[in-house]
């Protein structure tokens, strides 16, 4: 697989994103990074440096919709546009999804006791469309798809980072574009999003992504291009090790349920002044880990006056 990565600033914590330029029987690009200058021009002369300009692209596949990764889909107006149908949403940005967004947070907040001024701030940030791609997708792919123009090159449904994540398995090879899914030096955020029908519960992304990793692990890739940072060669086993931390982190959250607790109590105990800069990523954490509590046996729930509120089972 002739893969060309192309590093591009962003203006978010995480820092710099990577997108890959992949030649097969089409020219595609996977992600965009983020609609900034910066980001358009580190994409133009990364492009340029594989010997292509912008107007040889003939596809854009997004690993998901993260504005990091779907920013510069609009520099390719006659390219085909491809990704999960989630990420269509965000493309499109209908009056109706961003007031369901809106509505699924404020009803998610409220549950779990945040305070308002915070529920105002975390719906702000959550609805920030200004880095985001305005193009709808022309084609949608799931599970087992392969990406035209690149026989043997199949999408794997990979949720938890993000409802809409996908990567992309050369079967040949054993080498993967992987998105957000597993990253090299940090661990990835399970973010609280809605749900995919947008309708019903709320997705249990930490469960989601612990199920990802292990059938990124099943699928004992080689080399794993990732959404940030360095290329893994030793995916399978950085997944163990991934997982494991997790459960420790768990547990920590289960010794703070010896009496019961808010997510927002046990957020503010856990984070501390952290909480304050990242409200909504703490929050996402501490939710996780209280999902895989539950789905372990080591924790329950109870609503009191529609409060969640979580205790030691």
């Amino acid at each position: 697989m002739e893969v060309h990565k192309i590093i591009i600033p962003t203006p978010f914590a995480v820092g710099d994103v990577n997108a890959f330029l992949v030649k097969g029987d089409a020219l595609s690009l996977f992600d965009a990074g983020p609609k900034t200058e910066d980001a358009y021009e580190a994409l133009k002369w990364g492009i340029r440096a594989a010997g292509y300009n912008m107007s040889d692209i003939e596809q854009v596949v997004l690993t998901h919709h993260h504005p990091d990764h779907a920013g510069w889909v609009d520099a390719f107006p006659k390219a085909e546009l491809l990704g999960h149908r989630y990420v269509d949403y965000w493309m499109r940005q209908t009056d109706d999804f961003l007031q369901y967004h809106t509505t699924f947070y404020r009803e998610q907040l409220q549950k779990v006791h945040v305070p308002p001024k915070d529920i105002e701030q975390i719906i702000k940030v959550m609805a920030e469309i200004e880095f985001f791609g305005t193009r709808p997708l022309t084609q949608f792919l799931t599970d087992d798809d392969e990406v035209p123009g690149h026989p043997g090159l199949i999408a794997y449904e990979t949720p938890g980072h993000a409802q809409s994540h996908l990567i992309f398995v050369n079967e040949k090879t054993a080498e993967a574009i992987g998105g957000d899914l597993l990253l090299d030096r940090v661990s990835s955020n399970p973010l609280i999003e809605p749900p995919v029908d947008l309708q019903g519960d709320r997705p249990k992304s930490l469960l989601q992504y612990n199920a990802s990793l292990k059938k990124l692990r099943d699928l004992h890739i080689k080399k794993l291009y990732t959404g940030h940072g360095e290329n893994i060669l030793n995916s399978s086993e950085l997944v163990t090790e991934r997982l494991e931390k997790q459960h420790q982190r768990a547990l920590k959250v289960f010794q703070l349920l010896q009496r019961s607790q808010t997510v927002y109590d046990v957020t503010c105990a856990l984070f501390g002044k952290v909480y304050d800069q990242q409200p909504g990523l703490t929050l996402s954490e501490t939710l996780g880990q209280l999902d895989y509590l539950i789905d372990e046996g080591l924790a329950k729930l109870e609503i009191e006056d529609g409060l969640y509120i979580y205790k030691q089972a």
